[in-house]
This record gives C-alpha cells, sequence and structure tokens, in this order.
C-alpha cells in the first residue's frame, strides 16, 4: 500500500529559541552602534542589482536565518546597496507571524524583493503556533505586491528522498515498485499537498532548494528551483541539471551559493563564491542567494565575512551592472539525454537511484558520457530526460542519449 510521505521543512535550520525579551531596547542599541560604525564596516556603494538597459529581471541576494528581528535589520542594512533580494529562511522566524511582518517590511523599504520560507502550509500539521501562515498567505500578495516573489516550501524534497534510509519505512512503497512508479509517487506527493494548493490558488510561485531531482522537483509542481552549489560538487553539472529542466518545462531557475565545509568558515573564499555567482549568471539564472547559516549564529552576519560582502558588491558592479556581460550569453549547446525517470542522484559514480536502488550498468554508462560531455561543453551542457511530454525538438544543436557509442 502506498502512503503520502510528507516532506520535512529545512534540516539545516535551527529550533525556535525565545527572544521577546528587550527586543525593542536592544534594536535602539545595536542600530544606534551601527550608524556610528557604518563609516568604518560598511561597504559603501552606489551600485544597483536591476540590470541596466533592456536586461530581463534578475535577483541577487542573501538568506537570513538568524533568530531576530534586529540581526536581520543588521543584515538588510549591510547588503542593500548592491543586492536585490533577500530570502528570510528561519525556522524561528517562521513561528512568528510578528517577526516575519517586521522583517519583510523592513526589507521592502530597503527596496529589496523578498522570498519566505514555511515549512509546512498544511492545516492538518499546524498548530496553533503556526496557524497564522493560512491567512498570511491569503493576504501576503495583497501587502507586498510585487516585492513578494514566492514562498520557499519545504527543503531539499529531491535530496532527502535520495538520502532517506527507507528500509525504516518498509511499507511505503509496493514490492514490485519500479522508477516509474517511484516517480510518480515523488510527484504525487507534493501535488496533493494543501500547502501547494493554498498557494497555487493565490498564484504564489513556489521556491526550493535542492541538491538533486531538480527535474522531478519541477514535475512536483515548484516554479523555481536553487540548485545548491557547494559541497566541492561540479558546477557546471549542476547548472546543467537544473537549466535543462527549467528550459524544457518553462520554469526559472537559479543557485544557492552553499557550506563548502561543515564546519567554520563553512562558505568558500570571496573569490571562488564571485565566480560561481558570475558562472550561474553568464549561464542564465534567474535567481542567485548565499546561504547564510551557521550553527553558531551569534556572530553578526552568519556565515558571511568581508570578503563576502565585497564579493557580492563585485559582482553586482562588474558583472549585473556590466553590459557587455550578458545574463544567459553562455547558453546551452547540446543536452545529455537521461532515461525516463531514471532518479539517479548522480553526485558520484555509486551514487543511489531513488534512495532505493544500487547503481547498475544504466549508472556506469550514464557517468562515462556526463564526463566526456562536461568536459567538452562544460557550462554549455544541459542535462534532461526522456519525456515524451517535453520534446527536444529544435531546442539544442547537439543532442546526446545516455547509451549513445559515437
Amino acid at each position: 500500500m502506498l502512503v503520502q510521505i510528507n516532506y520535512p521543512p529545512q534540516p539545516r535550520l535551527k529550533q525556535e529559541r525565545s527572544h521577546k525579551k528587550l527586543v525593542a531596547i536592544v534594536t535602539i542599541i545595536i542600530i544606534a552602534v551601527a550608524s556610528v560604525a557604518g563609516g568604518v564596516h560598511q561597504l559603501t556603494s552606489n551600485c544597483s542589482s536591476t540590470p541596466p538597459g533592456n536586461k530581463k529581471p534578475f535577483y541577487v541576494g542573501v538568506t537570513f536565518s538568524g533568530n531576530t528581528t534586529v540581526e536581520a535589520m543588521l543584515l538588510i542594512d549591510r547588503v542593500k546597496d548592491y543586492t536585490n533580494l533577500l530570502v528570510l529562511q528561519s525556522g524561528p522566524i517562521s513561528k512568528n507571524e510578528t517577526a516575519t511582518n517586521e522583517i519583510c517590511d523592513y526589507a521592502v523599504a530597503a527596496r529589496l524583493s523578498i522570498v519566505v520560507y514555511f515549512g509546512d502550509l498544511n492545516p492538518r500539521v499546524l498548530t496553533n503556533e503556526t496557524i497564522w501562515r493560512i491567512d498570511w498567505v491569503n493576504s501576503a500578495k495583497q501587502r507586498w505586491g510585487e516585492r513578494l516573489l514566492g514562498v520557499y516550501y519545504y527543503d531539499e524534497p529531491g535530496g532527502i528522498w535520495l538520502d532517506t534510509d527507507w528500509s525504516k519505512f518498509p511499507y511505503s512503497f509496493a514490492p514490485n515498485s519500479t522508477y516509474d512508479s517511484i516517480a510518480e509517487h515523488f510527484i504525487s506527493g507534493l501535488k496533493r499537498d494543501p500547502g501547494v494548493v493554498l498557494l497555487k490558488n493565490n498564484s504564489i510561485p513556489i521556491f526550493v532548494s535542492d541538491y538533486a531531482l531538480y527535474w522531478f522537483d519541477y514535475l512536483s509542481g515548484y516554479d523555481l528551483v536553487l540548485a545548491q552549489l557547494g559541497w566541492n560538487n561540479t558546477v557546471a553539472q549542476e547548472i546543467g541539471l537544473v537549466r535543462g529542466a527549467s528550459n524544457l518545462q518553462e520554469k526559472s531557475w537559479g543557485t544557492i551559493i552553499t557550506w563548502k565545509y561543515t564546519e567554520s568558515p563553512y562558505l568558500a573564499n570571496g573569490e571562488e563564491i564571485y565566480d560561481q555567482m558570475r558562472t550561474s549568471y553568464e549561464s542564465g539564472a534567474e535567481y542567485i542567494v548565499i546561504f547564510n547559516y551557521a550553527k553558531n549564529m551569534n556572530i553578526p552576519y552568519g556565515t558571511l565575512r568581508e570578503e563576502h560582502f565585497r564579493a557580492l558588491e563585485r559582482f553586482c558592479c562588474e558583472v549585473v551592472q556590466n553590459p557587455i556581460v550578458i545574463n544567459g550569453g553562455v547558453k546551452a549547446e547540446a543536452a545529455l539525454v537521461l532515461p525516463r525517470n531514471y532518479g539517479w542522484g548522480m553526485r558520484t559514480p555509486n551514487d543511489i537511484i531513488w534512495g532505493l536502488w544500487n547503481t547498475n550498468s544504466t549508472s556506469e554508462q550514464i557517468w562515462t558520457q556526463l564526463q566526456n560531455k562536461l568536459s567538452e561543453y562544460g557550462s554549455r551542457l544541459d542535462i534532461v530526460y526522456d519525456d515524451p511530454v517535453y520534446p527536444l525538438d529544435r531546442k539544442y544543436g547537439q543532442i546526446f542519449y545516455w547509451n549513445q557509442t559515437s
């Protein structure tokens, strides 16, 4: 018997900690101190992150994963001159309606657009502490208009599915399951989610970040997927997977630069992050975000350091505002076509298939083709799936199939 799987919320988000004491006093003190110290510590820039001329809309920003409105305001003030997006991605804040609204209002007043994270919008799951989210979704567009770009709903559905130990849930799937049946199970699970229905009914785009199975994230109802760049993964491969899926399914895509290390300093250095942002931009990303969360969020700006702020400012001025650098100037010239519904993680040659099956001869052939085509095309390669609903006709100059020998 099949059971519906409820995708769990962001695993990296922290549990809520109380932050009600003396918030007003602390806010006044910290903002006063920041205003005095601003001349020393703040980057000064008049660089707008809105592309000049007739370039298509593009968003670059950071996540806020702290605990208080004070921390959020400090971060917004720090980046508002060279970003145009704040992703409010905080577990504690997502349970606090007042704090959520205050941060959104402050960000919008600073001329930033916003994306807001919620771990669940299912009325059967929400508690007295979080039931306010339903009314919030129903009124959000009226309150913030076009500045509200979407809701970041759940997190890493593809990656979590792959890395779940399904042997602990022996009755989740029929014993004769196939790639097709598991793909349908994955896709339909989110489509039936009451939170997804609520967001769709309010015409609010649904965002998520992931590190695998982007194609199936889109099929399940997400409007925009942020491919995670980090963990020493291959940037061209992640871009090829997410851009290919979005191109054929006519969705939006972006990248989120996440941890390179599992301990401090967490993020790569500023130069590497700048290169990742520029590669994403030139490859056509509509959104670029830096994931800003550390295990110890007591430091002023989370994982972000001076070199990261300078990388953001440099990216804004040297790339986004540079008419010579074109968003999407590096186009996919070729596509590598994978077998239909073959949910292989593709992180290593021995990665798992749909979290249930080990690699096989098909995986070996795909891996060999993938390395060859990445070596030849780099960021000019899309990686897609064989699906008659999404034909490849006239989309690419060269098309290579996973089992092609020449």
